[in-house]
C-alpha cells in the first residue's frame, strides 16, 4: 500500500467541520476537516483532490488540545484529532450541503 493509494487517502479525512468560525472561512474559500492525527499535509491536499475533484493551494493543520471527561469518579480524556483547513484555488468549490 503506497501512500497516494485513493483507498488510502479516502480513509485520512474523517468529516467535515461545520462551526460558526468554519462557516465564516467558506467565504475566503477555504474549508475545515477532521483528518486523521497522523495525516502529513501533502496526504491531506492529494487526499481533497482525489475526493472532491478540486485543486488545493494550500492546506494549514492544527492539533487542538485534548478535553478532559469524567464520568462519576473516572477521569479521562476525548480522543485526539487533527484540524484541516484546505484553501481551493480560486473557482473551485466543494458542496457540504446539498440541496434537499
Amino acid at each position: 500500500m503506497t501512500e497516494y493509494d485513493p483507498r488510502y487517502l479516502a480513509d485520512l479525512v474523517r468529516r467535515p467541520i461545520v462551526t460558526e468560525k468554519a462557516t465564516l472561512l467558506l467565504e475566503q474559500n477555504k474549508y475545515v476537516f477532521e483528518v486523521i492525527p497522523k495525516a502529513t499535509k501533502p496526504q491531506i491536499k492529494a487526499a481533497i483532490e482525489s475526493l472532491f475533484e478540486v485543486k488545493v493551494t494550500s492546506v494549514n493543520t492544527l492539533n487542538p488540545p485534548r478535553k478532559k471527561r469524567r464520568v462519576g469518579k473516572f477521569v479521562g480524556y476525548k480522543a485526539q484529532y487533527k484540524k484541516a483547513i484546505v484553501t481551493l484555488a480560486e473557482g473551485d468549490s466543494i458542496t457540504l450541503f446539498p440541496e434537499v
